[in-house]
């Protein structure tokens, strides 16, 4: 019988990753922050706070982490990405084994700009971290848990760990694809919820279809500059990753990252958008950690540029436009 399988977050998507893995007979047990999520959970088989009106697959929830990861032959990080070297950092006295260690957390460490799968090497060691899987795609929490087809890709050095979650959590519904490019695969998901922050900011400003369609399209070569530079393969951003996580992130109404931008496009500020929420915005964080990256590597990337400018710089997002369209003339390809 295989080992159980621990997730480490019970947001929306670490809630649906559960119901997923339950539902597919995996033996799950999640660790929540909240004792109230948690309850809910083992007595009434909801997240309302984040999942609500959806009744969920038989897993337990626990706030004890050690309960959680205690011979857990599989772990799922789905914790927000700055929260991640804490988290790990309390479950690594309790891992038995050598369990498969999945990244679900799509982000880049501020100060440090390491990618998830760097960050669980340096806080758990090479030896148990160095084959990591990462799990990304176009995947709203909300669909997934309704039953609406959904795809992912599952990316790892090792071909015998991508299979193995491939096999845990491919169903009716739920179709996993598998890949080796690990930098690419993690580096497309965290980067598209800046390129979705600008999609949202665009349409606030009610710049129309033409801008929007331009800044993804741009958005992907500023990702794809900045990945290839770091050793991705450039045909994983053309992939479920790259450019299927940004199209949905960009245009889907259920996206935080486009949410937020619209607000702030609308005329909102940051923190007054961000006081009527509860779940993470991702892109928010990563803005800084892009442009601190594209900075290191002497990679241009302008949309991110932008972006930054509005979220800490004070600078309006009309003005932001215009500094973006008043750039010098460019070939569509440049390195």
């Amino acid at each position: 019988m295989s080992r159980p399988v621990c997730v480490l977050g019970a947001g929306s998507w670490g809630t649906a990753l559960s119901h997923v893995l339950a539902r597919n007979g995996a033996n799950t047990t999640t660790w929540a922050h909240s004792e109230a999520v948690a309850e809910e959970i083992n007595g009434d088989r909801r997240n309302t706070k984040y999942l609500p009106g959806v009744e969920l697959a038989p897993f337990v929830a626990t706030t004890v982490i050690s309960d959680a990861v205690a011979d857990a032959g599989v772990i799922v990080c789905v914790v927000p990405s700055h929260h991640v070297r804490e988290v790990l950092a309390r479950a690594r006295p309790d891992l038995t084994g050598e369990p498969i260690l999945v990244s679900a957390s799509k982000g880049i460490e501020v100060g440090t700009d390491l990618r998830m799968s760097e960050l669980f090497s340096e806080v758990l060691g090479d030896g148990t971290a160095a084959d990591c899987v990462v799990l990304s795609g176009p995947s709203f929490a909300e669909e997934l848990v309704r039953g609406l087809p959904t795809a992912c890709a599952a990316a790892s050095l090792s071909e015998a760990n991508r299979h193995e979650v491939q096999r845990l959590l491919q169903n009716d519904h739920f179709r996993i694809y598998t890949l080796g490019d690990v930098v690419g695969t993690e580096l497309g998901g965290s980067l598209k919820n800046v390129i979705a922050l600008a999609a949202g900011i665009s349409d606030g400003l009610r710049l129309g279809s033409n801008a929007r369609a331009a800044l993804m399209t741009r958005g992907l070569a500023e990702i794809s500059r900045l990945a290839t530079r770091l050793g991705a393969e450039e045909h994983t951003l053309a992939g479920l990753a790259g450019i299927g996580d940004l199209i949905l992130t960009c245009t889907g109404d259920l996206s935080r990252n486009r949410t937020v931008g619209l607000a702030i496009g609308s005329g909102r500020s940051l923190d007054e958008v961000l006081a009527g929420m509860h779940n993470v915005v991702e892109g928010i964080r990563t803005t800084k950690a892009a442009v601190e990256l594209a900075g290191r590597y002497d990679v241009e990337m302008p949309i991110a540029n932008a972006v930054y400018s509005i979220l800490y710089e004070d600078v309006v997002p009309a003005q932001a436009l215009t500094n973006l369209m008043a750039r010098d003339p460019k070939p569509e390809r440049w390195s």
